[in-house]
C-alpha cells in the first residue's frame, strides 16, 4: 500500500537550451504550414488570371492557356496586357494589405514569446492562415468578388501570417541548439520549406490540372488546420522560464529598438545593423521575384499551363536543399562568409538568365543556377544569433521578424509595380533589378 500511494517519480530536468528529442521538432509544423502556402501562393494568382481575364472577356474562366498567346502579336494584345496589369496589381493589394498589417502584428507577438512562450506565437498564426484559406474557398464556391481575397489576407496578417510562424520556428531552433550547430540546424529549418513548397508546388499544378481549384485549396486548409493542431497538443514548449506577460504593450515594440540602440558591444551593433541590412536586400529580392514567377511564366513568349507552372514552382522549392547539401559540403573546407558569397553569386547568375528568358528551356536553365541562391540566409541568421546573448535571443529574432515583414511590404510594393510598368520595354526587367540590388549584400558581406 505504502508503494502504491508513493508518488510518481519526477521526470530528470532538461538541461537548458535542450529538450526531449520526441517533443521538440517544430519541423512537421513548419512543414505543414510552407505546405498551405505553397499550394495557395500559385494557385491563388492563376484564379485571379482566370477571373479577371474571363471578366474581361479575353480568357475561358476554366482554362488559363490564353487564346493566340503563342502568336507573334502576343506581346502587342493590349487586352492581354491589361488582364496582366491587372492580376499584378491585385497581387499587389492582396499581398501589401496582408504584409503591412502582419508587420505590426509580428513585432508584438514576437517579443510577447520571450515572456509567455513560442507556443502561442505559432498556434495564433497557423489558425489564421486556415481562416484565411476558409475565406478563399468562399469566393470560390460563391464566386464572389476577388477583393474578398484581400479580406482573407488582412484577418491572417492580423494574427501574424506566415511571417509569424518562420519567425517563432526560427526563435524556437535558437533555444534548442547549440551555438556551433546553428547555421546548419538553420540551414535544416530552411530545407523543410524547401521540401514542403516543391511538394506543394508539383501536386497543386498538376492538381488544378485535372480538377480545378477547389480540391486543391481543401488541402491547404486541412494542412493549415493541422499545423495548428500541432502547436497546440505535441509541441514541446522551448522556453524554459515563462511569466506572465501583456500583450498589448508598447513594451514589446521597445524591446526591439533597445536591441539595436544598446550602448554594450558598440561593434556588435554596428554588424547587427549591418547583417540586418543585407538581409534585408536579400529576402526583398526572394519575395519579390517569386511574387512575380507565375505571372511572368504565364504570359508570352513563354504561355506556361498549370502543369509547367507547378514543375517552375518546385524548380525554385529544390534550391532550398540543394542549397544545404552544398552548404554542408562548402563548410567543409571554407568559412561561412564564402558560403554566403557563393550563394549570392548563384542567386544574381539566375536572376539574369531568368530576365532573358524566352524559351522553357532557359527558364529552366534559370532555376538550376539558382540552385545554391538559399545558402546566403542561413548564414546571416546565424551571424545575427550569435551577435546577442542568450537573454536576448527572443527579441532578436522579434527585429528579424520585424525586417521580413518590411522585406514583403518593400518586395510586393516595388516589384509589382515595376512589372506592369516595364512590360512595354523588357518583361524581365524586375528580376535583373533584384540581380544588381544583390550586389549590395554581397559588398556587405565581403
Amino acid at each position: 500500500m505504502a508503494a502504491m500511494a508513493a508518488p510518481p517519480p519526477a521526470e530528470p530536468p532538461v538541461p537548458p537550451g535542450r529538450c526531449r528529442p520526441s517533443l521538440l521538432a517544430v519541423e512537421p509544423l513548419l512543414f505543414l504550414a510552407t505546405v498551405c502556402v505553397g499550394l495557395q501562393g500559385p494557385l491563388a494568382t492563376q484564379y485571379l488570371w482566370d477571373r479577371l481575364g474571363a471578366d474581361h472577356g479575353y480568357i475561358d474562366g476554366n482554362s488559363t492557356d490564353s487564346a493566340g498567346c503563342g502568336s507573334d502579336n502576343a506581346t502587342a494584345d493590349p487586352l492581354r496586357q491589361e488582364v496582366e496589369a491587372l492580376v499584378s496589381h491585385w497581387n499587389l493589394y492582396i499581398n501589401l494589405g496582408g504584409f503591412f498589417v502582419s508587420l505590426f502584428s509580428v513585432t508584438l507577438f514576437g517579443p510577447w514569446s520571450d515572456c509567455v512562450g513560442r507556443r502561442p506565437a505559432l498556434i495564433l498564426p497557423a489558425a489564421g492562415l486556415a481562416l484565411q484559406t476558409a475565406i478563399y474557398l468562399l469566393v470560390m464556391y460563391l464566386e464572389l468578388h476577388v477583393a474578398f481575397f484581400l479580406l482573407g489576407r488582412i484577418l491572417s496578417g492580423l494574427t501574424g501570417d506566415y511571417n509569424l510562424i518562420l519567425a517563432s520556428c526560427f526563435a524556437y531552433v535558437a533555444d534548442t541548439s547549440e551555438r556551433r550547430a546553428r547555421t546548419f540546424r538553420v540551414a535544416i529549418l530552411e530545407a523543410c520549406l524547401g521540401t514542403a513548397g516543391m511538394l506543394a508546388s508539383i501536386g497543386g499544378g498538376q492538381w488544378r490540372k485535372a480538377q480545378g481549384y477547389i480540391n486543391p485549396f481543401w488541402m491547404a486548409f486541412a494542412a493549415s488546420l493541422a499545423a495548428t493542431l500541432y502547436a497546440a497538443f505535441f509541441l514541446r514548449e522551448s522556453v524554459k522560464q515563462k511569466k506572465a506577460a501583456k500583450l498589448f504593450t508598447l513594451s514589446h515594440y521597445k524591446a526591439v529598438f533597445r536591441l539595436y540602440t544598446a550602448p554594450e558591444h558598440p561593434s556588435s551593433r554596428w554588424k547587427l545593423a549591418l547583417y540586418s541590412l543585407a538581409f534585408f536586400l536579400i529576402v526583398t529580392v526572394h519575395f519579390g521575384a517569386k511574387d512575380l514567377y507565375v505571372l511572368y511564366e504565364l504570359g508570352f513568349p513563354l504561355c506556361w499551363a498549370s502543369d509547367l507552372i507547378g514543375y517552375g514552382s518546385a524548380a525554385s522549392y529544390l534550391a532550398y536543399l540543394s542549397s544545404l547539401a552544398g552548404l554542408r559540403l562548402l563548410q567543409l573546407c571554407l568559412e561561412d562568409t564564402w558560403v554566403a558569397e557563393i550563394g549570392l553569386i548563384s542567386n544574381i547568375a539566375g536572376l539574369v538568365v531568368i530576365s532573358l528568358a524566352t524559351t522553357t528551356a532557359l527558364m529552366f536553365t534559370g532555376y538550376g543556377i539558382l540552385f545554391l541562391s538559399m545558402a546566403a540566409t542561413p548564414v546571416v541568421r546565424s551571424k545575427l544569433s550569435k551577435l546577442v546573448s542568450e537573454t536576448e535571443q527572443g527579441a532578436l529574432f522579434a527585429s528579424i521578424a520585424c525586417v521580413q515583414g518590411l522585406c514583403s511590404l518593400v518586395a510586393t510594393g516595388v516589384f509589382n509595380s515595376l512589372y506592369p510598368a516595364t512590360l512595354h520595354f523588357m518583361r524581365g526587367f524586375p528580376f535583373l533589378f533584384g540581380a544588381i540590388i544583390l550586389l549590395i549584400p554581397a559588398a556587405i558581406l565581403g
